[in-house]
């Protein structure tokens, strides 16, 4: 295929993909954006394998990597999707370091000069700290999502300290290797090594609160990597689709960050938020709580005119997003509007609740971000927690607290509001919630598909 064949098919492949992220901004268009996506990449993998004689290798690695692929998509649970989009960060950033490791050996494979020139060094050197950062980053994300590793923070003295040190000595490493006219290995494996061990380091002091913006920072990180690579190979497509995941992952970790009211700084910073169950401090007064059955909900559930319903990571982990959906038919077949508040940092991942939700084909009309259905909380018989905790917490109303400022959805402004819950354990912040205490609260404690299959029956 000749060069201008080559960059037409690159460009189309483009389109798709931006198509695919324009798709993918609404549930309804999901799909679609998916399809896109997927024309794309089959578009620039054909385009890529007729620039290269070596097809036996290529199409037996694309064989065997599409059979680990086809059987994780079988298998995984929507539960775990948070973690496997972790690891799929990770595989993109090892990708790069070994392609750069590839490029720094034998540069002419790659049309590069023998003797590398400064723009090509500077390249492979960005790319490969971010792609090495960006593996040993998402690993530890995966670990502490898939609950193989604590989520509690991992904090020690000196840790900013430790870091800023490692960070000087990777880019000076990285300096030494660029201005070295010859190749210079000791420099590239010690940035290297380094940029894998300050993944770690970055990732470790986060916790549970924090993950869905990880999750994103570490998609655009991916996306760099990628793009750095581009240009050292002196491949558009390369450059334009790792520019599109940069650049979109960095503004959903702006809107996440936004969404807490958390400065991204202190996000990578880290130290706030802990896996579920780590308790605060003690105020020392004694706190009631009411509870209550499944009956007794579906009852004024029953009776009510509107009812809104809040997904949380609990719903996630009982997968009772089906039991959901009939609970909602049942609630509509009695003339109750129904309809489902989505916070935009509910669950584990940006989107997370919005994809459980649609696996259950719930109509999209019902499901609503915060900003949509906030005000509508003043005028709602009953709010339906189910699993969240920190989202609903009107802590974040309060001077002083630590989520102090939060956006959050407003359940402690209807009617009656129901919190299903295995216990009274605080979230990922590690804070008690008042909302629990209130004297329009009535807890029903289980487990979420459980109880919302009894509420069915009760109806």
């Amino acid at each position: 295929m000749s060069a201008n064949w080559v960059a037409l098919a690159y460009l189309v492949a483009s389109v798709f993909f931006i198509l695919a992220l324009k798709g993918l901004s609404s549930p309804e268009s999901a799909r679609r954006g998916n399809l896109f996506g997927m024309i794309g990449m089959l578009i620039a993998v054909a385009t890529t394998l007729t620039l290269t004689q070596n097809w036996t290798l290529i199409l037996g690695a694309i064989a065997v990597g599409g059979v680990i692929g086809a059987i994780v998509a079988q298998r995984v649970q929507m539960t775990a999707m948070p973690e496997l989009v972790a690891f799929m960060h990770s595989l993109v950033g090892l990708a790069a370091v070994f392609i750069a490791v590839a490029a720094v050996n034998n540069p002419v494979s790659f049309g590069l000069p023998e003797v590398l020139p400064a723009g090509s060094k500077l390249e492979l050197f960005l790319g490969t700290f971010i792609g090495a950062m960006t593996w040993s980053g998402s690993v530890i994300a995966f670990l502490k999502l898939s609950g193989r590793m604590s989520g509690t923070p991992v904090v020690f003295t000196g840790q900013h300290a430790i870091n800023l040190l490692l960070a000087i000595a990777m880019v000076g490493f990285g300096l030494w290797f660029f201005f070295t006219e010859t190749t210079n290995w000791t420099a590239f494996i010690a940035m290297t090594a380094i940029a894998f061990i300050l993944g770690f380091l970055i990732i470790i002091p986060i916790g549970g609160a924090d993950m869905p913006v990880v999750i994103s920072m570490l998609n655009s990180y991916s996306g760099w990597a990628a793009a750095g690579i581009g240009f050292s190979l002196g491949n558009p497509m390369l450059i334009i689709a790792g520019s599109l995941v940069g650049s979109s992952g960095a503004i959903l970790s702006y809107i996440m960050c936004k969404a807490m009211n958390r400065p991204f700084l202190s996000v990578i910073l880290g130290g706030f938020g802990s896996d579920g169950g780590v308790a605060v401090a003690d105020s020392g007064v004694q706190k009631t709580h009411r509870s209550g059955s499944a009956d007794d909900a579906a009852f004024l559930m029953g009776n009510a005119d509107s009812v809104i319903i809040v997904p949380g990571y609990g719903l996630a982990v009982a997968r009772a997003q089906h039991a959901v959906k009939e609970l909602a038919e049942k609630l509509h077949e009695k003339g109750v509007n129904v309809r489902f508040a989505i916070h935009p940092v509910a669950g584990r991942m940006p989107g997370h609740m919005n994809v459980l939700l649609a696996e259950a084909e719930i109509p999209y009309e019902q499901v609503l971000e915060m900003e949509e259905i906030n005000s509508d909380f003043s005028n709602t018989d009953v709010v339906l927690v189910l699993g969240a905790n920190d989202v609903v917490n009107p802590a974040a109303n309060v001077p002083g607290s630590p989520i102090y400022g939060m956006p959050i959805l407003d359940a402690h402004k209807a009617r009656t509001v129901m919190v299903v819950k295995r216990s009274m354990a605080v979230g990922y912040a590690g804070l008690d919630n008042d909302l629990f205490y209130m004297d329009k609260t009535m807890m029903i404690f289980g487990d979420a598909k459980k109880v919302v299959e009894n509420l069915v029956k009760a109806l």
